[in-house]
């Protein structure tokens, strides 16, 4: 099952908040049954499936800019744990070191092949083996650093219950995240305060009622909208 159990929870997220998710969580052991044979399997498939694209990307990451194919950064999943999340890096080398951790409207640090790769989402693809390893899951809340972990209140450490997610209700509403903390900045608040402050709770209202809505029929009709989303 996808639920760590409270025992094994780490100090910090056995709060009266969290409890409350923990036990609407507990009572759906089914659909978290089902939730990780479908990331297994269908993850599997679609790593087959793509491997072709994944070389194509590769070449085409290559040949565009100096640096590696992957982007590893460390992020946050369930029980408050470290992991190395899989991307394709859409960014200079060591962009992380020249600016904000989120990215701002068009960015001069992401690169040309990135754009494009970043306009479809095809840089979240290897986080497919993330998923296989069970560090993540296809629909749950996106893994933030732990940097903006380290600001979450007792409540959205209930987030922290379960696996991170490739998708959510909060990516698909806040897909146009860059264009909204650009807004900010151009009236003179700074990106990881905005970010912080404005946008992070926001999305965090989305991931909350996931958790305390979730069902995996829910979670297939998420991962249609996220294509249709991309789609458009």
């Amino acid at each position: 099952m996808m639920l760590v159990s409270w025992d094994k929870l780490p100090q910090e997220m056995k709060s009266e908040e969290v409890k409350a998710y923990y036990d609407i969580l507990l009572n759906k052991k089914a659909s978290l049954l089902f939730k990780r044979i479908f990331d297994i399997v269908v993850s599997i498939l679609m790593i087959v499936l793509l491997s072709w694209l994944f070389i194509v990307l590769a070449i085409a990451i290559k040949i565009d800019s100096r640096g590696p194919v992957f982007y590893r950064q460390e992020r946050i999943t369930s029980a408050n744990k470290p992991f190395r999340i899989f991307k394709f890096r859409t960014m200079v080398d060591n962009a992380d070191r020249m600016g904000s951790l989120v990215t701002v409207g068009k960015d001069n640090r992401v690169t040309r092949v990135g754009a494009k790769i970043r306009k479809c989402r095809l840089d979240e693809i290897p986080q497919l083996f993330n998923v296989l390893k069970g560090e993540m899951t296809f629909v749950g809340t996106r893994p933030e650093v732990k940097k903006y972990v380290d600001k979450y209140s007792n409540q959205m450490l209930a987030t922290l219950l379960l696996p991170a997610g490739i998708t959510s209700l909060a990516s698909i509403n806040f897909k146009d995240e860059d264009g909204i903390l650009l807004n900010y900045s151009k009236s003179g608040v700074e990106v990881d305060e905005a970010y912080i402050k404005h946008v992070l709770p926001k999305k965090m209202e989305y991931n909350l009622k996931y958790m305390k809505d979730f069902n995996f029929c829910a979670d297939i009709k998420l991962m249609i909208q996220t294509v249709v989303s991309v789609l458009k």
